[in-house]
């Protein structure tokens, strides 16, 4: 591993991913120097005391220039995002992460940082190719022309060529990974952020605890999309990071669901079967999307494999110990 000599920040340590993987690279022998997010450290979804946690607002430039002293590699993933509820309905909050990552490439460049990381999303594809469920899987090259998400699509796609341009015009070696659907556990499974595995799962267990045996699914139910696991998430950042391509890359499952099968599943690990209700004026965001793999698998020779049954069976744990640990005496 290239990164064990180097000197690590990684932003957006409070949040679900950033979490995972601070952990993951210090696990794996990496000087994780500096940890930084936006949320007070109490709030963070997990935090080592191996690093400086640093708590700063990464959309001021000098919040910025003091996260990246001193770092080689900084892992950009800080961000206000939620799932499909929140992007829909706080689209002005998502396009104002430009400034965090505006700020963090001309920190980055400014301090010497030898190689940046830049987590995208599935978001930025043409909304075009997206209308069906039976959704023919995204290549890269279908981000143009562009018609991305509203609001955090175009967010994430503006960054992906500030990206492109900072390595090109100031020799920042920037990397880019396109995330698709990320779940697991540790992260945010209510309040109005939480993405639909956690959501279901939160709900599911909330029907089973209630003897209330009804679920309320957004949309029809009949939304496609794949789900990542955490931990195949956090393989393909490091691998895409120490690559040699600067070409954003998708990093995804291929595993296709619909919403309902979703469900199924979750209801399958509950041993449950609940009695469904569609709230067909929700937030439901596009009919169909999944990851084409091609070039991640001749790139690394590799591409997320968890099965989704298997990420969602520990995510469910996870979410019913903490649901049943907050309502214990």
């Amino acid at each position: 591993m290239k990164l064990k000599d180097q000197r690590v920040l990684v932003c957006g340590a409070g949040g679900f991913i950033g979490g995972h993987l601070v952990n993951y690279l210090l696990n794996q022998g990496v000087n994780v120097v500096r940890a930084v997010d936006i949320k007070p450290l109490a709030d963070w979804h997990q935090s080592s005391p191996q690093v400086e946690n640093l708590v700063a607002d990464l959309g001021e430039l000098d919040a910025c220039r003091r996260s990246t002293r001193h770092v080689d590699i900084v892992f950009q993933l800080a961000a206000d995002m939620g799932g499909m509820g929140f992007i829909q309905n706080n689209k002005a909050l998502c396009m104002l992460s430009v400034l965090i990552n505006t700020h963090m490439l001309m920190a980055s460049r400014d301090s010497g940082v030898q190689r940046f990381f830049y987590a995208s999303s599935a978001c930025v594809y043409n909304a075009e190719k997206q209308k069906n469920a039976d959704v023919v899987p995204l290549k890269e090259e279908d981000a143009y022309p562009a018609m991305p998400e509203d609001g955090y699509g175009w967010e994430k796609l503006f960054s992906e060529r500030m990206c492109r341009h900072f390595q090109e015009d100031f020799g920042l070696e920037c990397r880019v990974a396109r995330f698709h659907n990320v779940y697991g556990p540790y992260g945010t499974y209510d309040g109005g952020r939480e993405k639909a595995p956690a959501a279901i799962c939160r709900k599911v267990i909330e029907a089973k605890a209630s003897g209330s045996n009804q679920i309320e699914i957004w949309g029809d139910g009949s939304q496609a999309r794949s789900f990542t696991y955490i931990d195949d998430c956090l393989w393909g950042t490091l691998a895409i990071l120490e690559g040699e391509s600067s070409d954003p890359i998708n990093l995804g499952s291929s595993e296709l669901v619909t919403i309902n099968q979703l469900v199924d599943i979750v209801q399958n690990i509950a041993g449950v079967t609940l009695e469904r209700t569609y709230r067909l004026d929700a937030p439901r965001g596009v009919n169909g999307r999944n990851s084409d793999n091609t070039k991640i698998l001749a790139y690394l020779q590799w591409e997320p494999s968890i099965p989704l049954y298997a990420g969602l069976t520990r995510t469910y744990e996870w979410i019913e110990s903490q649901m049943m640990a907050s309502v214990r005496p």
